[in-house]
């Protein structure tokens, strides 16, 4: 068993808070010069530990919390939010968002897309891509899979092309980006700021959506593994029903962990793996953690390297030749290759 000194995941919950609402503060009324904040209140452990926190910060009349619900939602999704939003004493705002959707085309584009490989789907039936296998067994996990369930309640797999799964892909992110609009309109309502929840594993690996999910403001918990963000959960007297419930995405018709579409590990594991490469920790240090075998972390760890490669675009702010915007230049010369 590991010590606290040599475990990476290390941290004082109570003076992470601290730091955390100091950063709140100075960003949201010195350098953003906002009046409060706005954040979509899922009711899972991120967005739950992000909306205390904030509530620490500013108060209940500066703090907003939108629940924005659409057909393919767990009804459970809605009611964990309700439930947060309630014993943070907060009055959440209800957006419905499936007519925004269905304007964009999100369903149509994405059933068209799917009928490629399965001619039948439609009213009735049921979807969600994920990935192969585990991610220390496999090493890559680059092939999706199709799972569907037609109105009888039979299930089938398919493996998709890439054409046909960038197409599911694309037409799914409208819900996040539909989701960031409205967050973005009550902002401008209030002249508050954004506030975005994801944690290191999500904003470093890349689950989110660009101008969706992974736009905001501030991001107050994205240095801070998944494992880190609990801590600070029980530490802000979050229900034990928010603390252990199973990260999903909740975002295709048929239930689905975020291990199972993206993550490929537990998430306390790809915590401890990804922790361990940062400190600079031997292989044969985290397989001891883990119970893994060496070759296990160096295949894992691989694709860890290539995701957070793989994410640039992700992050890159717009480039642009105007001199005047810091982070957004693009030097004629130096892109030619000149002195």
């Amino acid at each position: 068993m590991e010590t606290r000194n040599d475990n990476p995941l290390s941290m004082d919950p109570s003076a992470e808070i601290e730091r955390i609402l100091t950063f709140l503060v100075e960003a949201v009324e010195k350098n953003l010069r906002r009046k409060g904040v706005v954040l979509g209140l899922s009711g899972g452990i991120d967005s739950s530990v992000c909306a205390a926190l904030a509530l620490r910060a500013f108060g209940p009349q500066r703090v907003r919390v939108l629940l924005m619900p659409e057909r393919e939602c767990d009804p459970g999704t809605t009611d964990m939010g309700r439930f947060v939003a309630s014993h943070l004493g907060l009055e959440p705002m209800t957006e419905e968002i499936s007519g925004l959707l269905e304007a964009s085309g999100c369903y149509r584009r994405r059933d068209e897309a799917i009928r490629e490989v399965v001619p039948d789907f439609g009213e009735g039936w049921t979807m969600k891509i994920k990935l192969p296998g585990r991610l220390k067994e496999t090493g890559r996990l680059n092939v999706f899979k199709l799972e569907v369930r037609d109105p009888s309640g039979r299930h089938a797999e398919y493996r998709l092309r890439p054409g046909v799964l960038a197409r599911i892909i694309a037409a799914t992110n409208f819900k996040q980006r539909c989701r960031k609009m409205l967050e973005y309109h009550s902002a401008d309502l209030l002249n508050f700021a954004v506030l975005g929840t994801p944690n290191r594993l999500e904003y470093e690996l890349g689950f989110f959506v660009k101008n969706g999910d992974g736009a905001a403001d501030l991001k107050p918990i994205a240095h801070l593994y998944k494992t880190q963000v609990r801590a600070l959960g029980r530490a802000l007297g979050l229900p034990r029903e928010v603390l252990e419930q199973t990260p999903t995405t909740d975002t295709y018709s048929l239930a689905q962990t975020q291990e199972e579409f993206f993550f490929g590990l537990p998430l306390e594991e790809l915590d401890r793996c990804l922790a361990g490469l940062h400190a600079g920790e031997a292989a044969a240090a985290t397989a001891e953690a883990l119970g893994w075998t060496e070759e296990e972390v160096e295949r894992v760890r691989a694709d860890l390297r290539r995701r957070i490669r793989g994410t640039t675009y992700l992050h890159a702010p717009a480039l642009s030749l105007h001199e005047g915007v810091p982070g957004e230049r693009l030097r004629l010369g130096e892109a030619a290759g000149r002195p």
